[in-house]
């Protein structure tokens, strides 16, 4: 992929983008089973890899500039671009339809007069320090998503809710200048701190959840839900999750860290007991949502290989709570036969990993986005061994990547 953002030095998140793909995912495999060569008797499946552009379904854009020239990037790495504000609009992560998005919604920010929020403004002709800086304006970030069918979910980050009324005003030319929008919401995020967003959520639109089709089943995204940034890559995590759970075919399972559900939904099975647990409302919401949308299919509907019958029976078994992970299993002593975790980047910690390791689970399907605590991690689970696991380039020309490891309990 050629980039002329990385290669003037303006833009340098793509770290890897002078390796060539087939060479940055031999690095990330070595990686990965040096980091798990204590267990050498795993039988590792072939790397998923997708395109290596044109993949992100979510973008997130940093507001600088003026109200009558916003910027929507970043600003500029260390170097002679530090500092300054990044057009990053036309990055190659971005698929068309998402860099199409990006001029009206700038647009938006001259008609409603939305000022740019500046932490680092000039004084007599030079950038001050943040620690100086006015903190003026109101638009932080622009957060945009994708959906596989072209729809998307516009967020819109303020330090309060001063620009709402205007936003809401040029809502009905927002609509036509962008058809595609489905939903738009104004988060607020008050505080002068490096945080992404705030608790606040205020949706504009009729519409509050972004419908996401993955291999058939349409997962509904709120503004506050996490979704994995590459949908094709995330739908094969999904589908070889699947495979490996209905080959043991467990009677009960817990998806611990669940987001909307993606895991629980494609594991449900007629007869099996599926709790998930998810931290986020916002997300619990979004994966009951489409568990009421699976039980009430027509009776002629097919999603996936099944017809409605048997996905009615299938989300018979399925719930979803809103919950600490490691605390809702520290909290009972009713073990299901496997159990899926699909952690942030810290892993789940010496308490869950204990709790598992002390457990009757049979089988845990740890996805890990950050192989060195997935390491860290298995040492605390000593009786769980990996036996299979293959890597997942999610995030290509970057050095991170997600791994989908089979655990299965050995006799001590």
């Amino acid at each position: 992929m050629q980039c002329p953002h990385y290669d003037a030095g303006r833009c340098r998140s793509c770290t890897l983008l002078d390796i060539a793909r087939p060479q940055q995912v031999r690095d990330k495999q070595a990686h990965v089973a040096e980091l798990l060569a204590a267990h050498d008797d795993v039988t590792w499946l072939p790397p998923v890899v997708g395109p290596e552009s044109g993949f992100r379904n979510k973008a997130k854009m940093v507001v600088t500039g003026t109200v009558e020239d916003p910027v929507l990037g970043i600003v500029g790495p260390p170097g002679p671009y530090a500092g300054q504000s990044v057009d990053l609009t036309d990055c190659g992560l971005y698929p068309p339809a998402l860099q199409e998005a990006f001029a009206p919604l700038a647009e938006l920010v001259t008609r409603a007069t939305i000022r740019p929020y500046d932490l680092t403004p000039e004084r007599d002709g030079r950038r001050v320090t943040p620690r100086d800086a006015a903190r003026r304006g109101e638009l932080k970030h622009v957060l945009v998503t994708l959906s596989a069918d072209g729809e998307l979910m516009v967020r819109l980050v303020l330090r309060s809710t001063e620009a709402v009324a205007r936003i809401r005003k040029h809502l009905p030319w927002l609509h036509a200048r962008l058809p595609a929008l489905a939903v738009l919401s104004v988060n607020v995020q008050p505080a002068h701190a490096a945080v992404l967003e705030g608790d606040e959520e205020i949706v504009l639109t009729e519409r509050a959840t972004l419908p996401m089709r993955v291999d058939g089943i349409t997962l509904h995204l709120r503004p506050q839900s996490f979704f994995q940034t590459n949908t094709g890559v995330a739908a094969a995590l999904y589908r070889q999750a699947r495979d490996w759970v209905e080959e043991i075919d467990p009677a009960s399972l817990w998806d611990l860290y669940c987001g909307v559900g993606g895991f629980a939904l494609h594991c449900a099975a007629p007869g099996r007991s599926v709790t998930g647990i998810e931290i986020s409302a916002e997300a619990v919401a979004s994966a009951t949502t489409t568990a009421a949308e699976l039980a009430a299919l027509p009776a002629a509907a097919v999603v996936g290989d099944q017809d409605a019958a048997w996905w009615r029976d299938a989300v018979a078994g399925v719930r979803f709570d809103a919950g600490d992970a490691a605390g809702f299993a520290l909290g009972t002593d009713d073990d299901p036969e496997l159990v899926i975790v699909n952690p942030p980047r810290r892993g789940i910690g010496p308490d869950l990993a204990g709790r598992l390791e002390a457990s009757r689970v049979r089988h845990v399907l740890y996805s890990s986005c950050r192989a060195q605590t997935l390491a860290s991690d298995l040492k605390h689970m000593p009786s769980l061994r990996p036996r299979r696991a293959v890597l997942l380039d999610m995030f290509p020309q970057t050095g991170h990547y997600e791994v989908l490891t089979l655990l299965e309990r050995v006799p001590a």
